[in-house]
């Protein structure tokens, strides 16, 4: 018994890694900035949406590691052989579109989180760009994972940030289980941003690739499977903690939008200077962690999809197109926030609302696939799993008709 306990312990740390950094790095600069406006305009009423988003993320992101430890081949290579290159084309040349508003989302949390400290983007931006690719193109799989994973200790920094400014836990944990819905644009969009910040469409294609990078097969899958769920309810308790700390401190105050990402630490100034520096330090840690995932999550996606070698444990002439890729999304992302008049907030919860808007179509392609039994044998999903995948897709793409309609109906109120 203590033989196979032991075992069982040994594989988990084995596995430890691919899900575990999915599921974090996805409070980015985004997902930060987006749970901040959140709490800072709606209060605690945003809290009920962690539970069926967690349920949902526990869900594509145990799909995804399934997929990668049973065929041994990530997402993008899956589509290609299944549905054919040109779809895969069409389908690579979308989600580089997305991830690249994203990488400048992260970017622009790089700028915003060193803005408070007086540090100008100038110097942020291009030394975190240095910083990022010569943390992946100099090093290998493991020494690049070690790192992230000590990045995910550096979120316990909005657990206490929370705790310093003393909400009202009762009403938060009230709100957690009630639902409310508003048939608002702002509030849709909102939802729709919250949704794509925590399951958003390039964490599929990232986790399934690093699972077969890391070799985690379906012998090891049940370990690897508890590493995934851990890490996403890991994930919604640093959202719930970000929601709660912004509801009381801004909307407390005064409900608002946020207009620069100093606003939500400036917030926590009055609650002592520890608050206030913990929270700009986890932005700054965040966004420069998501800003290392996301073009490597790209590069990975689109050279599996069209055939290249990719992979951190390739040098630089063995995968070029991987690694050249993953350069100009890091060149690109940080040039467009040096524009001294960029629109930082907007861009970054712009970004997740456009990861919202195309999670649906990730989430059919991911369905579809892992129910093919040539492909999955025994491990094809189980009935639950179909009803809250398709759910999911049935859900999102009725609120962004909502959201569009809603637009529309205020576009034509504003001309009239």
């Amino acid at each position: 018994m203590w033989k196979r306990c032991r075992y069982h312990i040994a594989v988990f740390f084995a596995v430890i890694g691919p899900g575990f950094i999915t599921a974090m790095v996805d409070n980015d600069a985004g997902g930060i900035l987006t749970y901040s406006q959140a709490g800072a305009k709606y209060g605690y009423l945003p809290l009920w949406t962690l539970l069926p988003i967690t349920l949902l993320l526990i869900v594509t992101q145990e799909m995804s590691a399934r997929m990668g430890a049973v065929t041994g081949k990530g997402l993008s290579d899956l589509i290609r052989e299944e549905f054919g290159l040109r779809t895969t084309f069409v389908v690579m040349a979308v989600l580089v579109l997305a991830n690249l508003t994203n990488m400048i989302a992260d970017f622009a949390g790089i700028a915003g989180s060193l803005e408070i400290f007086a540090i100008p983007r100038y110097v942020s931006v291009p030394l975190g760009a240095a910083l990022v690719w010569l943390l992946v193109v100099k090093g290998s799989y493991a020494s690049v994972e070690k790192i992230f994973l000590f990045a995910c200790v550096v979120y316990v920094a909005y657990i206490v940030s929370a705790i310093l400014v003393k909400p009202d836990w009762k009403e938060a944990a009230l709100y957690s289980v009630r639902p409310v819905l508003m048939l608002q644009g702002a509030y849709l969009y909102m939802l729709i941003g919250m949704v794509g910040t925590s399951i958003a469409p390039w964490m599929q294609f990232y986790l399934q690739a690093a699972v077969v990078e890391k070799g985690v097969t379906a012998k090891e899958y049940k370990e690897s499977r508890i590493e995934v769920i851990v890490g996403c309810i890991a994930m919604s308790v640093i959202a719930f903690f970000i929601i709660v700390a912004c509801a009381s401190t801004i909307y407390a105050v005064e409900p608002r939008d946020l207009q620069v990402p100093a606003d939500a630490a400036a917030a926590l100034r009055p609650f002592g200077p520890y608050a206030y520096l913990l929270f700009a330090a986890g932005l700054f840690n965040a966004s420069l962690f998501a800003a290392c995932i996301l073009p490597l999550s790209t590069a990975y996606s689109v050279c599996e999809g069209l055939g290249f070698e990719s992979g951190v444990n390739q040098r630089f002439r063995e995968a070029p197109i991987f690694y050249w890729l993953f350069t100009g999304l890091i060149v690109v992302g940080g040039a467009v926030v040096m524009w001294p008049r960029f629109p930082l907030v907007k861009m970054i919860l712009f970004s997740q609302v456009i990861n919202g808007i195309l999670l649906p179509v990730v989430l059919i392609f991911m369905t579809l696939l892992i129910n093919k039994k040539k492909l999955m044998h025994e491990w094809t999903n189980s009935r639950l799993y179909n009803f809250v995948s398709w759910a999911a897709v049935a859900l999102m793409i009725g609120l962004t008709m909502a959201l569009v309609a809603l637009s529309i109906q205020d576009l034509m109120r504003g001309t009239s």
